[in-house]
């Protein structure tokens, strides 16, 4: 299986436009839960983050406390092309699992499904640690079967709610209604809080 934690393997995805994950705009399901959000200073995060569609989508909505991190350059590099303005010390280049701070909000997208299955009760973990107490993880995750096959990796409901439920509450965690059409059916929303 591929280890696809892996910032060279990052980088040439980006650097030669094999981003196949990138849908070129916020996801309809995240834009959603963002446009309900009201409180404007809460502490964002974004980890592996890509091209971060979602976190201009919040600085434009006036969100000033997003933070994004990804292993490679190259995206963060492509944001702050679309996003002068952005704060740099905002923009993070660095492993995800090194990273010690805390918020109150953290968003997923295409992040999970990118790292190698392996990772995944480590990921749990961190974003636990990440979290400001009563802090949630809001996110989609792919609904479709997990093989040796990706990125991006799939897996189930079950097998989603095995990781999560020992330290997270499950406030939501269903099939998404508005996904866009190539991910229709195939596409999981969360939105967990923290024990």
């Amino acid at each position: 299986m591929l280890d696809s934690f892996n910032k060279r393997y990052w980088e040439e995805k980006y650097e030669s436009g094999q981003a196949g994950w990138d849908i070129g705009a916020i996801s309809t399901p995240l834009q959603a839960y963002i446009d309900q959000l009201t409180d404007k200073d809460i502490e964002i995060l974004i980890p592996g983050a890509g091209n971060s569609y979602e976190a201009e989508y919040l600085f434009q909505q006036g969100f000033k406390n997003v933070t994004i991190i990804d292993i490679a350059k190259q995206p963060l590099d492509n944001f702050r092309d679309r996003t002068p303005d952005f704060p740099e010390k905002k923009l993070i280049q660095q492993d995800f699992f090194e990273h010690y701070k805390t918020y109150d909000l953290i968003i997923e997208q295409t992040f999970f499904c990118a790292l190698n299955p392996s990772f995944r009760e480590k990921y749990v973990t961190k974003i636990f640690d990440l979290l400001n107490n009563k802090g949630k993880l809001v996110g989609l995750f792919f609904d479709f079967k997990l093989t040796d096959e990706g990125p991006p990796f799939g897996g189930s409901l079950i097998e989603y709610l095995q990781l999560f439920n020992n330290q997270f509450k499950i406030l939501t965690f269903e099939k998404c209604y508005n996904s866009i059409k190539p991910r229709d059916g195939n596409e999981l929303f969360l939105i967990a809080k923290r024990n």
